[in-house]
């Protein structure tokens, strides 16, 4: 059975993106980097915090008289979870309506256009997981 679906709120992903990023960190170093990136207020970060922790998607341990926050999610779990989503949710589910999509709208660089050939070549290599 594959693993459960993390599902996000873009105030989660605000604290995770820190924390993917450099972790352990404390509550002060979260406020300020939370500050610059996002305008929130020290109250609003302890909040999500919180309700972060109570939900499972983040944990914390007792240092000094603070606290310590580490990612409780996985990132790519994550990002694979949200991808799937966004996919149904706008697109039926379907990476071909989507591509076709962004091609139609001339929205891919060349860049992007050589990145997604290599990606398929990888992906036409590899083989097909057992059933």
């Amino acid at each position: 059975m594959g693993e459960p679906a993390v599902r996000l709120t873009g105030s989660e992903w605000n604290v995770l993106a820190c924390l993917w990023e450099k972790s352990p960190q404390s509550v002060m170093q979260l406020v300020g980097e939370l500050e610059h990136r996002v305008g929130w207020s020290k109250s609003t970060t302890i909040t999500t915090l919180r309700r972060m922790e109570d939900k499972g998607l983040i944990h914390s341990q007792s240092a000094g008289r603070g606290k310590l926050y580490v990612p409780a999610v996985d990132q790519e779990q994550a990002v694979v979870a949200e991808t799937r989503s966004f996919l149904r949710r706008v697109y039926q589910g379907s990476v071909g309506l989507m591509m076709s999509s962004m091609a139609r709208r001339q929205e891919l660089t060349q860049e992007d256009l050589e990145q997604l050939r290599a990606i398929l070549a990888d992906a036409d290599r590899e083989e097909p997981p057992c059933s």
